[in-house]
């Protein structure tokens, strides 16, 4: 779990990707792509590390 949050650090949604969260890797990439143009892209890629970090499958 934790090896996910290193990669999510590095390339955006790749920890969801991994986890196979598709849904989730398509709105993290699209609020990120909306919010870098305000300069905020990197809270989304914050919430992304610790959206890796944390999920587990039910």
């Amino acid at each position: 779990m934790s090896l996910l949050r290193y990669a999510v650090f590095f390339i955006l949604c790749l920890g969801q990707l991994v986890q196979g969260r598709v849904i989730a890797v398509a709105v993290h990439f699209i609020l990120a792509g909306i919010l870098w143009v305000f300069l905020l892209g990197w809270l989304i890629h914050l919430w992304s590390i610790v959206d890796a970090a944390r999920w587990s499958p039910r």
